[in-house]
């Protein structure tokens, strides 16, 4: 949803995730230890090397600020600051139970679908595999949360900011206007009823339409979960930033924005 708004603004480029974080990841596996070609690549010629990938992959985009949708950069953070040494990471955080919910309902909504989210038959088999696999530590939601959790609790925790969907969806504008501040650009008169994002040909290649569409009007939904409660609340409890106490992250969240 923020890369949705975000790119209503005609300066920016925002986009889902691309292939770039991949692309950087492999890259540095190339000239690492245990490769023939590490002694040939020195230090100032890898950052040059992973500089040129962001140079080439966006050079027929004029926009002046490009955000690079990505899981994984929480945990590159070292190497992105000394490529790029203003960067800075903007989170979209929300309850882990209301994440699972979703990724139920999608997986409902496409009955005849065996979605390539899921690996096997055991997997997909019942709510409690489905969601046990989207919350292991290399899944789809285990990932990032694990991630996430690394950058709060790293010495680069403030270049980062994290934004709460249910505060973003109530108070959008000036959510927005304090993502306008950390980045340190000029702000924008964003349409927040009027946010358009879908990647259909994407999701159809993962067996699950709408997985990347996101609702025209931003505003709060309330609905109740499908998740079984004992579900529902083991994954509440995993909203660790919601308690941060030590960490300079920067945060947009309920009992810091009222």
């Amino acid at each position: 949803m923020t890369a949705a708004v975000l790119r209503q603004n005609p300066a920016f480029h925002a986009a889902m995730s691309g292939p770039i974080a991949g692309l950087f990841e492999g890259m540095i596996a190339q000239v690492s230890a245990g490769s023939e070609m590490a002694s040939m690549v020195s230090y100032d010629q890898r950052r040059r090397l992973l500089k040129g990938l962001f140079e080439s992959y966006y050079a027929d985009h004029p926009e002046s600020v490009i955000f690079d949708t990505n899981r994984s950069w929480t945990t590159k953070f070292a190497a992105i600051l000394t490529v790029f040494p203003e960067a800075k990471v903007i989170c979209l955080v929300r309850d882990v139970a209301w994440i699972m919910d979703s990724m139920e309902r999608k997986f409902r909504q496409n009955p005849f679908e065996h979605t390539r989210i899921f690996g096997n038959p055991q997997q997909r088999a019942t709510v409690y595999s489905r969601v046990e696999a989207l919350s292991g530590p290399n899944s789809l939601v285990g990932f990032p949360w694990n991630a996430l959790k690394e950058a709060c609790y790293s010495e680069y925790a403030d270049r980062l900011m994290l934004v709460d969907y249910d505060v973003l969806v109530r108070r959008p504008k000036e959510v927005f206007d304090l993502i306008y501040d950390f980045i340190g650009e000029e702000h924008f008169a964003h349409d927040f009823s009027k946010v358009e994002y879908d990647a259909p040909e994407f999701d159809a290649q993962l067996g699950m339409d709408g997985l990347h569409r996101v609702h025209s009007v931003v505003e709060p939904r309330e609905r109740k979960t499908v998740l079984p409660p004992d579900l529902f609340r083991r994954f509440s409890s995993m909203s660790f930033w919601r308690h941060l106490t030590d960490s300079p992250v920067v945060r947009v969240v309920p009992e810091l924005k009222k």
